[in-house]
């Protein structure tokens, strides 16, 4: 699907936050609301906090859920990520109802938007969100390729 330009302005804070990771794989999300503020924002946080479910996706879809007024259900929202999502992530973002993603960079490792699989268009869930792939994708893979240089 051909992104929206707002798709871009989204992907720049979520690129803003991922390059906070510090000691963490820069990847940084951000969930923005059915009228498009943000709700949350979250980076990589596996080595900080000795989580390994502490992907940026879990963590902002976290914060998200708590500020948005439907419990977890997150309906309406968007979520934009760096990177593409892994299969964990793309589960929480299937679960949660996640309207419309929006990812950068493809992840031939563990990629599970579109690499190696598409859980989040998959036909027997009930649940699929809307899904614009590489928006910004060489300044989200220069980013990760300047941390893996390190």
């Amino acid at each position: 699907m051909t992104p929206d330009p707002v798709h871009r302005q989204w992907m720049r804070r979520a690129l803003e936050v991922a390059a906070t990771s510090g000691d963490d794989v820069p990847i940084g999300a951000v969930v923005y609301g059915p009228d498009g503020t943000e709700l949350a924002a979250a980076r990589n946080a596996r080595e900080e906090t000795g989580d390994p479910t502490a992907h940026a996706e879990i963590l902002a879809l976290r914060q998200a859920a708590r500020v948005h007024g439907d419990g977890w259900r997150l309906t309406g929202c968007a979520l934009v990520v760096t990177v593409e999502p892994c299969t964990m992530c793309a589960g929480a973002i299937t679960l949660a109802r996640i309207d419309t993603v929006v990812f950068g960079a493809f992840e031939p490792k563990t990629g599970a938007v579109a690499s190696l699989w598409d859980v989040l268009r998959d036909r027997r869930l009930t649940h699929r969100p809307q899904v614009y792939g590489q928006v910004m994708a060489e300044e989200s893979a220069a980013l990760m390729r300047a941390f893996f240089d390190r």
